[in-house]
């Protein structure tokens, strides 16, 4: 919930500039409100997506936003579970699938968001927590949708605290998660896999070195022209952020 129209103005052109000139897919998922004003900055560039959206598709939901009319403003991926609407919203891996589903129906891309808390990272339960959440929050995918998922693994112990997961304990997490996916009969190896926590200009590239890290999940970071672009750089060619 961070945004201005003066933002949209000052940050998307720039992103969009480079984007372009560095041959990565990037996508922006600002605000609602801001929706169609940073399609318009983007001019193609970089793809745009929604935060959240309803579990319905339509209907008396005052204040909800469905995927469908996501789609018809020209939004292309819609962010599902992330670790705040799971963390201060109480969402479930339930209402993960559904949302998932809607996405997809409506014909956008679905990034859905996975990660472990530090409570359960010390209890050693981590990649049996992050298995499980992929699994349910994946439950309706259907095989010929698998080309509209993208997972993005955000420990929630390294979100906006400054702490991140080291690229070995990234690289794991993320082996295991294609693990998972191959499990369930995706084409676990074409799926792209982000990396979301506290990804910043000085540990972009080591991250992104790693062989199942296909991109990142940016927070903070994408608030600034500078930051979000030196992040990009950090990226090898056709990859995402």
């Amino acid at each position: 919930m961070n945004g201005s129209q003066s933002l949209v103005n000052e940050l998307v052109g720039p992103v969009a500039q480079q984007v372009r000139e560095l041959g990565i897919e990037a996508v922006v998922f600002p605000p609602a409100l801001y929706v169609s004003a940073v399609i318009q900055a983007a001019d193609s560039a970089m793809a745009v997506g929604v935060q959240n959206v309803s579990e319905k598709a339509q209907g008396a939901y005052t204040g909800e936003l469905s995927a469908p009319m996501a789609s018809d403003v020209g939004c292309r991926y819609g962010l599902v579970g992330h670790s705040e609407r799971r963390q201060l919203f109480g969402e479930t891996d339930a209402q993960v699938a559904a949302k998932t589903e809607q996405l997809l129906c409506a014909g956008l891309s679905a990034i859905v968001c996975v990660g472990e808390t530090l409570t359960q990272r010390e209890a050693g339960q981590a990649e049996a927590v992050v298995a499980a959440q992929v699994r349910d929050g994946l439950s309706k995918v259907a095989p010929e949708q698998w080309g509209q998922i993208v997972v993005a693994y955000e420990p929630v112990w390294a979100i906006g605290t400054g702490k991140t997961a080291t690229g070995k304990d990234a690289q794991a997490m993320h082996k295991a998660i294609r693990g998972v996916l191959a499990d369930m009969g995706a084409p676990a190896e074409s799926i792209s896999l982000l990396y979301g926590g506290s990804v910043k200009a000085d540990n972009a590239a080591a991250l992104f070195a790693e062989p199942d890290i296909d991109g990142g999940l940016i927070g903070g970071a994408s608030l600034s022209a500078t930051d979000f672009v030196s992040i990009c750089q950090a990226l090898p060619a056709d990859t995402h952020c």
